[in-house]
């Protein structure tokens, strides 16, 4: 492969998993919104079929029969029992909604999933993740002496190896697929945040004192040099003196980048595990049996229909 063509492939893959946005709206993460539409139980629960199922799911959802719906509802239940016991904590509840809504994170990781898993033993080990992205690097080091992508690698390669170590829970030094989810988007993921607040100190911490201070954080936003500053600029100096310097040091530590980024916004899905449990909880042990939930089916899925029945076929686990 010629080598210019190699760098470019390398580099659109770092912007593609490892880009950080340089618009302060793209860098903070929130968590999504389960559904546009009204949460107004007495006329509708659509809003409820968008958190439990996601959109589009919820939206061919009424080409079954309540029979079938019913049904595989019941399949659905099965897979959210996360530890078999026969009740649905909100725990889990939560969890699946979460899942539900990041469905496309899955979507992404199967994609991928056989360029890494060089084996074929549905696990990633580093060293296979290692020689698929780095492997040409490190076998020809000598070919990007004279390219500034030298430094890049350097750099990415010794963060990439701690963020794996990151999301690799059991300590396996090889990631299966939540794992290795986990750490193609660790922004997903609550035990990863630690690494994406330390990440973005690192991506915008230009001298490497450990802290973001004003100037920095206004190159973040990559204007021109020279002339007056425009006043979107003057705005990010008044946000960061007024909302991003809390202790009013003159600069961000970590927990002030954690507060920026990952802010503690209303967590939609807890609030929706309460909600469900609380209408279909017949016995108000704040558990809900599977019985309970086809009960109350048609505030879970109504008469619409899923392509459930394909996810349940799958041999990987996106849901």
């Amino acid at each position: 492969m010629d080598v210019s063509v190699y760098v470019c492939i390398v580099s659109l893959y770092t912007c593609i998993v490892y880009g950080k946005p340089t618009i302060r709206k793209e860098r903070v993460h929130h968590e999504p919104i389960l559904s546009r539409q009204t949460h107004e139980d007495n006329q509708s629960f659509q809003y409820d079929h968008e958190a439990f199922l996601g959109k589009e799911e919820a939206t061919t959802f009424d080409q079954l029969t309540p029979e079938e719906s019913k049904a595989r509802l019941g399949k659905i239940v099965d897979r959210i029992d996360s530890n078999g016991d026969g009740y649905i904590s909100m725990d889990e509840l939560k969890a699946w909604i979460k899942r539900v809504q990041k469905r496309y994170v899955y979507e992404n990781v199967a994609k991928v999933w056989s360029d890494y898993d060089l084996n074929k033993d549905n696990k990633i080990s580093w060293e296979e993740y290692k020689q698929a992205t780095y492997g040409y690097y490190l076998a020809n080091p000598e070919e990007f002496e004279d390219t500034t992508d030298q430094f890049s690698f350097k750099k990415m390669l010794p963060r990439d190896e701690r963020r794996f170590k990151a999301a690799d829970l059991n300590d396996d030094i090889a990631a299966e697929r939540e794992e290795f989810t986990a750490f193609l988007h660790p922004e997903e993921f609550d035990h990863m945040k630690d690494i994406v607040v330390l990440e973005t100190l690192e991506d915008i911490d230009k001298n490497g004192d450990g802290h973001v201070d004003e100037d920095e954080y206004i190159d973040m936003f990559a204007h021109e040099d020279g002339g007056p500053e425009p006043d979107w600029v003057r705005t990010e100096r008044d946000q960061f003196s007024d909302f991003r310097d809390l202790n009013k040091d003159g600069k961000m530590d970590l927990e002030e980048i954690r507060h920026w980024i990952l802010p503690q916004d209303y967590d939609h899905a807890q609030a929706e595990a309460r909600h469900l449990v609380y209408e279909s909880d017949t016995d108000k042990d704040q558990m809900l049996t599977k019985e309970e939930i086809l009960e109350n089916w048609n505030m879970f899925v109504g008469s619409q229909a899923t392509n459930y029945g394909e996810d349940l076929t799958r041999n990987h686990d996106e849901l």
